[in-house]
């Protein structure tokens, strides 16, 4: 008898779950189909933060248990990285539409791969807000352009786009010049960690002929980036492991830039920042007042939870003494040095009145928490997407070395083979170096292999309209709206398929795969996009909220429907660095190819290559060549689109003219 409470008590609140989940999917389903476009019903709301959490686990265990019949139809939309792997555009393609819309019992969502709806979802900015919910953890530092919207967002655009000009896009050119032969030097250096010893051979003039086989070459991608984020966001020169620090560095940024942790820290400003930004979702997941309380005791997690930790106090720490010297030298009237500086020019839109900007007769000012939470998020921003483009892009280059004796060709004809990078002009060179070979290698990359693979917006307080080939289609409210980065930008609607040589016929599934030469065919026509007479309005009704204004390819090269070329975003919240990647990544390309080549690792030593006729080091590269492009594939989205898990492809950089598996035209 006293079970009888708690009985009707657990039956009242079964009953009304039941008619919680009844009603919920009746309202939901009811507002996907006014939309017009196809409807998947699903059981779990596939951006409910539970299910991200736990889906990696959850989601075999449902396969195995419940028959195929029941979940076939949708489980592909609650499978991780479904946007990326095996192939985006096949679930719009089964489905019949370049649009389609999830509908649960607690929550819509609906995906696009149409350029149309695109356009206009990133170009209404007030129909389409950024869905801030999604961004909120990435306020570790504070609050910023990224977290923010509206009113506080435009404050924080307009701040922070000062720093993104051309004059500074420069110095960031040569720092992205320098940093790269650093990053050689490590390489062909004995005293770098990132390449095994084992089978180099010494050249002319006592210069290596290729480097040992680096297994690495993500980590050292980002530490490249992270050097350059280092000059761009602070205005530092951070070092390689191998170099020294220059005897007229500024005693006040040497402690920043100090290969050894300056009194007072337990790790360098470098190492502080990278493990930061290593352990991000560590320390995004994760609250404070836990990490600090966890072990080092407790193995190899404890390990690394207890350096995320100590890595966020030391990053704190530097930050709020740059912060203090910088407002010092400001009201000491010190001036800026010659370069790239984001913190710099942030704190002193706040503390020098000079300076200050105005929105609307108001002076515009960010708080101190602000200063340093963009500084951050900046630096997230600028460091993982350049890093993974540049590392993907070499291992693409080892994947195809016909693709690469083009980019040395046109090296050549705009450096020079024997030039030195540090005496390379930017305002000479960069337009020719992003309309070449350089561009579209870099281009098609961002196209197949885009730094983020869905950039999340949500529909209004209100329901919005979208036209689409001339219909219009009504979104609910606050519905989430995923524009899916990878399957638009392999859409045969707006990308054209190569000729295959041999039949002259268009290859279909050349859309996935890597291949440069797109990017010299000619642009679709004007009238295949239902945007272009809509671009002209949208522009005029947007406002400058600064940063680069320009396109974000050559003019020269294939010119992409807008809405279907979107790697840095589009409209008022597209990339304020977008400018800055580029030219970083143009420069890395000529500066390493220049000199060098660069070769998958295959399966066999240098002895047994070196008495191998040409067909057998043609089998052995193929080998490598498919060993590579399915670990590629096997990439994840982890705040960026990476390789993780300890998944590498080993490459070795050779001199040119030292190329062991490449003839003039591609393979031996």
């Amino acid at each position: 008898m006293r079970l009888t409470p708690l009985v009707t008590l657990l039956g009242v609140f079964l009953a009304w779950a039941t008619y919680e989940i009844y009603a919920g999917f009746r309202s939901n389903i009811a507002k996907a189909r006014k939309t017009g476009y196809p409807v998947l019903i699903t059981p779990i709301y596939p951006l409910s933060p539970l299910w991200l959490t736990t889906r990696h686990f959850l989601l075999p265990i449902l396969t195995r248990l419940l028959p195929e019949r029941l979940y076939a139809s949708y489980v592909f939309v609650m499978t991780p990285d479904w946007e990326y792997h095996p192939s985006p555009r096949s679930h719009f393609t089964r489905l019949g539409s370049d649009t389609f819309v999830v509908a649960s019992w607690n929550g819509l969502a609906c995906y696009t791969s149409d350029a149309a709806i695109i356009s206009q979802v990133m170009s209404r900015r007030e129909a389409f807000p950024k869905d801030t919910r999604q961004y909120g953890i990435l306020e570790i530092f504070g609050s910023n352009v990224v977290t923010t919207e509206g009113q506080v967002w435009r404050m924080h655009r307009k701040v922070t786009s000062a720093s993104f000009n051309e004059r500074n896009a420069g110095h960031t050119f040569r720092e992205a010049v320098r940093q790269t032969r650093g990053m050689v030097g490590g390489w062909f250096s004995s005293s770098f960690s990132g390449s095994q010893e084992e089978g180099r051979r010494g050249g002319e003039d006592g210069v290596e002929d290729m480097t040992g086989v680096i297994t690495t070459l993500e980590h050292d991608t980002m530490r490249w980036a992270l050097n350059i984020i280092g000059y761009v966001g602070f205005g530092l020169k951070l070092l390689w492991p191998h170099e020294s620090m220059p005897k007229d560095m500024d005693p006040k940024l040497a402690k920043y830039g100090s290969l050894q942790p300056p009194n007072g820290y337990s790790m360098t400003f470098a190492d502080s920042l990278a493990t930061v930004l290593e352990r991000i979702m560590i320390l995004l997941l994760i609250p404070s007042a836990v990490l600090k309380r966890i072990p080092e005791r407790w193995g190899s997690w404890g390990s690394k939870l207890h350096e995320a930790w100590e890595a966020k106090v030391n990053y704190s720490k530097y930050m709020n003494a740059f912060l203090t010297e910088k407002v010092q030298d400001i009201r000491a009237g010190v001036q800026e040095r010659e370069g790239m500086n984001i913190m710099g020019q942030l704190v002193r839109s706040k503390y020098d009145p000079s300076s200050s900007e105005k929105n609307d007769g108001a002076t515009m000012k960010l708080e101190d928490s602000e200063i340093m939470g963009n500084a951050f998020i900046m630096t997230l921003a600028g460091h993982e997407t350049t890093a993974n483009v540049i590392h993907f892009t070499i291992v693409e280059l080892a994947m195809h070395p016909e693709v690469q004796r083009r980019v040395q060709r046109d090296i050549d004809a705009i450096f020079g083979r024997d030039s030195d990078p540090e005496t390379w002009d930017y305002e000479k060179s960069i337009n020719a170096l992003l309309a070449s070979y350089i561009g579209a290698v870099i281009n098609e990359t961002l196209r197949l292999i885009p730094p983020v693979v869905v950039t999340p917006k949500r529909v209004a307080d209100t329901d919005q309209w979208v036209q689409d080939g001339g219909q219009r289609h009504q979104m609910p409210a606050m519905m989430p709206v995923m524009p899916v980065i990878s399957a638009v930008q392999r859409s045969r609607r707006y990308w054209p398929a190569l000729h295959d040589k041999m039949t002259k016929q268009e290859d279909a599934d050349d859309l996935d795969e890597w291949h440069p030469d797109r990017w010299y065919l000619p642009s679709m026509s004007q009238g295949q996009s239902s945007t272009d007479d809509e671009k002209g309005e949208v522009k005029q009704q947007e406002e400058n909220y600064g940063g680069y204004q320009g396109t974000d390819t050559s003019p020269t090269l294939f010119r992409p429907v807008r809405g279907s070329f979107i790697p840095f975003s589009d409209g008022a919240r597209s990339c304020l660095g977008r400018r800055i990647a580029m030219v970083e990544m143009v420069a890395a390309i000529a500066v390493l190819f220049q000199k060098y080549s660069v070769e998958l690792a295959v399966d066999a030593s240098d002895e047994e290559v070196q008495i191998m006729v040409a067909e057998q080091r043609r089998h052995v590269y193929v080998k490598a060549q498919e060993k590579a492009k399915e670990t590629v594939q096997q990439a994840e989205s982890v705040v960026t689109l990476k390789l993780t898990g300890g998944r590498h492809v080993p490459v070795r950089f050779v001199r040119r003219g030292k190329e062991r598996f490449m003839g003039n035209e591609g393979l031996c």
